[in-house]
């Protein structure tokens, strides 16, 4: 033991790094970075989450807006008739339809 302690007074670098205060602010860095709800990990964590949220979100704002150009193409009578007839397959009597694939 005697050796050690030796050892750690003569060399300047390992004497300064277990320096009380030293040692604390690099004990609460470490716990700073990797443990507890403000760490680092949740923190990169939390924002791909936030990313994946906006792209959620862009993707149903398409949605709508395009939800909400199909209504207004829907207010006359002939529109709503033509797209019965084309998603639908909707028809009047004494007609025929006829599904072509391209």
């Amino acid at each position: 033991m005697g050796k050690w302690l030796e050892y750690i007074n003569n060399n300047k670098i390992l004497k300064w790094i277990l320096n009380k205060y030293v040692f604390t602010i690099v004990i609460f860095a470490v716990v700073m970075i990797f443990v507890g709800e403000q760490s680092y990990r949740v923190r990169l964590h939390k924002a791909k989450q936030i990313r994946e949220l906006e792209e959620q979100r862009d993707s149903y704002q398409q949605a709508i807006d395009q939800a909400r150009h199909d209504l207004q193409a829907l207010q006359s009578t002939d529109s709503l008739e033509k797209y019965a007839r084309e998603k639908y397959l909707m028809h009047t009597e004494n007609e025929d339809v006829y599904l072509v694939d391209n």
